[in-house]
């Protein structure tokens, strides 16, 4: 299978276009600030001053736009002019975007103006654009080829790009690339056997031994969630820890990963329009282990431990019914009545393992647990939960600074967790609906109480008159959706 390397510069090389074809990204108002003598390394002699000007000038985004220099063998592009509050400054997906578009599938430079603060993110946007898993026959047979992506910093009192920032972005590369494919790849591929070989690949590199716990082994150490769930495929089960120490670390954490390898729903059996795509089920685990590499590469001073959580959902005869009761690793025993909410049962497992046995006190567990997810936040939000406030901002600001964004859901588990009682066990893992409560009559009176003339909800309004208008004299709609 043909392959694509990815590989960083600090700066501009001299090449040619018709050559070595260039795709040059930016802000407008980044690519605007440039001379032509920034970029004429990367467009003489095919493009001269005037036309640089002109395209730059003829740049209309919206949200992106592009212009030929020359032929399609030379572009420039620009990114969104508008970012929200809740959107990375990074614009990364968009890179990804317009990469995806314009790459000529050859040896190709990818010039990336930016301010330093945005490279990161940036650089993972071009590794998105670039995903290794195919079983395309003419794939195959194509050759392996380089994309050299060289960074010009805009912003002011950037410092150049040092060997070491290379060295992170290269390794961030391999990690998101590797949890792509490993997502991308079939369950026939990528099933718990293998993806335990795709750990211990890491491991070897890392310097590492892995820590495996599988099949009938998980049922006599007491890991009944996992054991539950993936008993009845044909590659066991398994719980596999990686565990970096480091001299002088004094902090224990876990990062705890969601390793379905497919999910049928198990005997609670999905549908044939929603049961395509559980390979990707996996995904919390695969990018565990991406993360986990670079944050070891890069020198993470803690003790930091990632825990894979592997199963296959599967069907058979000695798959879990509804029903059934199982023991947690944590001794808390949890009534089945949806084989399907399986992801929370393996994770309660791992991260258990994590509190009992690493002696963590950060604890992370990474899933896609349910598809509400993608209701509730959106495609390019992931869902943030947490008991601590500080980490639920620390990761709202480091998703926008990452480009893998998150957003919150309400942490209020004396509201929430009751819901799970069981009859027969100290839990179920799924819940059912109730009858209708009125939502939103106490909340909209309120919430516009500083219009009202009644004193409940004058002294219960959250907003005056004042900071009730837009800032700035602003003439735009104030628009607000409650769901």
């Amino acid at each position: 299978m043909a392959g694509t390397r990815i590989q960083f510069r600090g700066s501009l090389t001299t090449s040619d276009p018709r050559k070595c074809p260039v795709l040059i990204i930016g802000q407008l108002g980044h690519l605007a600030a440039l001379s032509f003598s920034d970029v004429a390394a990367k467009l003489q002699p095919r493009v001269d001053e005037e036309a640089w000007t002109l395209s730059v000038n003829s740049l209309q985004p919206s949200p992106t736009d592009y212009c030929s220099l020359y032929l399609n063998l030379a572009t420039v592009a620009a990114l969104p002019v508008k970012c929200s509050r809740h959107n990375t400054p990074s614009r990364t997906h968009s890179i990804t975007k317009i990469i995806k578009t314009h790459s000529t599938g050859a040896e190709e430079c990818i010039v990336l103006v930016c301010e330093k603060a945005d490279l990161f993110a940036s650089a993972c946007g071009v590794a998105r654009a670039y995903p290794t898993y195919s079983r395309k026959t003419a794939t195959a047979t194509s050759t392996d080829h380089t994309i050299t992506v060289e960074v010009l910093l805009i912003g002011k009192g950037d410092t150049p790009v040092t060997d070491e920032d290379i060295k992170v972005l290269n390794d961030a590369v391999y990690g998101v690339r590797l949890a792509a494919r490993i997502v991308d790849s079939p369950a026939n591929e990528m099933h718990t056997d293998a993806f335990i070989e795709e750990v211990q690949k890491v491991a070897q590199i890392l310097g590492l031994k892995p820590q495996i716990i599988r099949g009938e082994e998980l049922a006599v150490k007491g890991f009944g969630g996992i054991y539950g769930v993936g008993k009845a495929a044909v590659h066991p089960p398994a719980l596999v820890v990686l565990s970096h120490s480091p001299p002088g670390g004094t902090e224990n954490m876990a990062w705890v990963g969601k390793g379905i390898v497919y999910d049928t729903g198990g005997l609670s059996i999905k549908t044939k329009t929603s049961m395509p795509g559980m390979k990707r089920d996996c995904g919390g685990a695969a990018a565990i282990l991406g993360a986990f590499y670079v944050a070891v590469q890069a020198g993470f001073t803690q003790n930091l431990h990632a825990v894979f959580c592997l199963a296959e959902n599967a069907v058979g005869p000695t798959a879990t019914k509804p029903d059934d009761i199982h023991t947690l690793y944590s001794g808390r025993t949890v009534e089945i009545n949806n084989t399907d909410a399986e992801g929370r049962l393996v994770l309660s497992d791992g991260v258990a393992y994590a509190a009992k046995d690493l002696h963590c006190t950060t604890i992370l567990d990474m899933a896609t647990l349910t598809g509400a997810q993608g209701t509730a936040t959106g495609k390019y939000h992931g869902a943030v939960l947490t008991n601590v406030l500080e980490w639920e901002e620390a990761a709202v600001t480091a998703g926008q600074a990452s480009g893998d964004l998150v957003h919150p859901l309400p942490y209020s588990p004396e509201l929430h967790f009751a819901e799970f009682a069981s009859a027969v066990a100290d839990m179920k893992n799924s819940v059912a609906g109730e009858r209708a409560t009125g939502y939103g009559v106490a909340l909209l009176p309120t919430l516009f109480g500083h219009y009202s003339q009644s004193r409940i909800f004058r002294n219960l309004a959250p907003m005056s008159t004042e900071n009730g208008e837009c800032e700035n004299d602003c003439k735009a709609t104030k628009k607000m959706r409650l769901s």
